[in-house]
């Protein structure tokens, strides 16, 4: 799928006014709210945008603490470990990743005590050979990707 002006700008305008309806965007870029309809559609079933559910903060439930956990696994585990992590709730994120450790995981907890009692638990995973964990201090960052539209750097994506 190619992007163009209008993808951008409506993705654009998607992420900075994330409660306004299609109508309000079509008036907006000055095009019919059915195009606006019919762009939003593509960018969804391209995979372009990919939710639309309200993003929760953990901290809402008291889960004060975040920490990095790192995960090495025994070889040919990966799958049945993911598997097992998904009925841990305060996984809240996990990744395969490149480098030191095979998986690493996004964990809420809400104080030091909870945290050991989650990183037993993924110990306790069949599969999992060893944990490095890391505190998160302050957020100087939030996950984004406005940028990236501002930016527009399109390159073709690939339909999933």
């Amino acid at each position: 799928m190619t992007l163009d002006e209008l993808d951008r700008s409506l993705l654009q305008l998607l992420l900075e006014h994330p409660r306004a309806g299609l109508r309000e965007h079509a008036r907006t870029l000055g095009v019919a709210r059915g195009t606006v309809a019919a762009r939003f559609l593509r960018l969804q079933e391209s995979g372009v945008i990919s939710g639309l559910a309200p993003q929760v903060e953990p901290r809402a439930f008291g889960y004060q603490m975040l920490a990095f956990v790192h995960l090495d696994l025994t070889q040919g585990y990966l799958d049945s470990v993911v598997e097992d992590l998904t009925a841990i709730p305060e996984v809240v994120e996990a990744h395969t990743v490149t480098g030191d450790g095979d998986l690493l995981c996004q964990v809420v907890a809400r104080d030091t005590t909870e945290l050991e009692h989650v990183i037993q638990r993924l110990i306790a995973v069949p599969g999992v050979m060893r944990t490095r964990s890391q505190m998160a201090l302050t957020q100087r960052i939030p996950h984004r990707t406005l940028p990236l539209v501002r930016a527009g750097h399109w390159a073709p994506t690939r339909n999933r």
